[in-house]
């Protein structure tokens, strides 16, 4: 009777095999997926959005730049890529996240010029001035936050950037492709509304505008902290956003599944030849 049951067992045993593989190609494939793609900020949310994604194990892509932090207890401001935000960084890429430049002062364009670009940055020494860039300056703002990435947490960042602001012309495409960077923007449904007024557009409707526009491959915006946000948009909006896209169906990737964006490679490892300040060709503040 024994050997009978185990020669049962053992003729199932295929069966159960390939159901249980049948089960995990399942669960693993993703057949409506949406890619959250969250840009620096003040970093005042930043605990409260990596609580979330781990909690309901979703990864996101995100786009580094040195922005100005809020002072937060005894701890005066300071900037999203500085030493007390290396272990968050760290702890980030071993859970699997993804990671791009969004340039190291946070430079927004404004106009291409005979040398370069135009622009104007939000971080930084000149913060708030306008100045022109040589392409080379350029390359280098984008590659700044991948070598500071890469001492913080030992990986290599992706060579793929998003433009501040998502201002981009043809010739700063150009520019960044030729350094071997390539632009993600967000779909026009992706927009969450982080950046918008809070008094104009209120978390809820936000929220629910999100949930009826989103659609399967769309590229979701948002951020960790907007200083001109009254009422914070991640502690009211992230966690049901994310609820409420699962009960429809949807699923969570990384860019690294995109079909644009997977086969970028790692980011250039080109070392700032003198101070990022001193770059700028010609430098000008109009």
């Amino acid at each position: 009777m024994r050997r009978a049951i185990d020669r049962a067992v053992w003729a199932l045993a295929p069966i159960l095999v390939f159901s249980l593989s049948a089960q995990a190609l399942a669960a693993a494939r993703c057949d409506k997926p949406v890619y959250l793609t969250i840009d620096t900020g003040h970093m005042g949310v930043a605990p409260l959005v990596a609580d979330v994604l781990t909690r309901h194990q979703v990864k996101a892509t995100f786009f580094l730049a040195n922005e100005r932090t809020q002072a937060v207890g005894a701890r005066p401001e300071g900037s999203s890529l500085d030493e007390h935000w290396a272990a968050w960084w760290r702890q980030l890429a071993a859970q699997g996240h993804d990671f791009g430049s969004h340039t190291w002062d946070h430079v927004v364009w404004q106009a291409d010029t005979a040398a370069g670009l135009r622009v104007k940055p939000t971080a930084g020494p000149r913060n708030g001035e306008r100045q022109s860039l040589s392409a080379t300056a350029y390359c280098e703002q984008l590659q700044r936050p991948a070598t500071r990435f890469e001492q913080m947490t030992g990986q290599r960042m992706r060579a793929i950037f998003r433009a501040p602001g998502g201002r981009t012309s043809p010739r700063l495409l150009a520019l960044a492709h030729a350094c071997g960077w390539q632009h993600v923007p967000w779909t026009p449904n992706g927009f969450l509304g982080d950046e918008l007024d809070s008094k104009r557009y209120p978390n809820a409707a936000l929220l629910g505008q999100a949930l009826q526009r989103v659609r399967s491959g769309e590229i979701l915006l948002m951020h960790l902290g907007i200083w001109s946000r009254q009422d914070a948009w991640a502690p009211a909006v992230l966690e049901p956003l994310i609820v409420g896209l699962k009960e429809r169906g949807f699923c969570f990737e990384t860019l690294r599944q995109h079909p644009t964006y997977r086969a970028a490679g790692p980011a250039p490892r080109e070392q700032l030849a003198e101070p990022m300040q001193h770059r700028c060709s010609p430098c000008s503040t109009n």
